[in-house]
């Protein structure tokens, strides 16, 4: 494939999920962005967490995490738990609400997924899943 065919696919996937991401923030109530909605993502499914580990696993840098840190729990959407035998080691957690708010993010993007896709036919779906998964299986060999 040419250089050229390579950089319009890469830049034409970043248009569509930019615009994905920029319908889905519009759409969704409330409106705390990608990034905290990531990250409660991230907690529900691997438990509390120091922020600096969150930072880290999710690709943001110290002071991202600390201002989605502070606004999810300014929105109660988490909590922060202190270590017992360590005062120093915070953790942050989910909180009930902000289980509820992920499970309402995550029913958006799925209504935003469907209208997105609903335009490609059953082969079309087929190849993009398959090119997909491919991509998944070449980045797992190389880690």
């Amino acid at each position: 494939m040419d250089k050229n065919d390579i950089f319009k696919l890469i830049h034409t996937v970043e248009l569509f999920t930019n615009e994905a991401i920029i319908r889905w923030t519009k759409s969704f109530e409330p409106n705390i962005g990608i990034s905290p909605i990531i990250t409660l993502s991230e907690l529900k499914q691997n438990g509390p967490q120091k922020q600096s580990v969150l930072a880290s696993k999710l690709g943001y840098t110290p002071g991202a995490m600390t201002n989605i840190a502070g606004r999810l729990t300014k929105l109660g959407l988490a909590e922060r738990r202190y270590n017992e035998n360590d005062r120093r080691n915070v953790f942050l957690a989910i909180t009930d609400e902000g289980i509820n708010v992920l499970r309402e993010a995550q029913q958006k993007g799925k209504e935003l997924r469907i209208e997105l896709f609903r335009v490609l036919n059953e082969e079309e779906i087929q190849q993009f899943l398959s090119i997909y998964e491919k991509l998944l299986k070449n980045i797992k060999e190389q880690e």
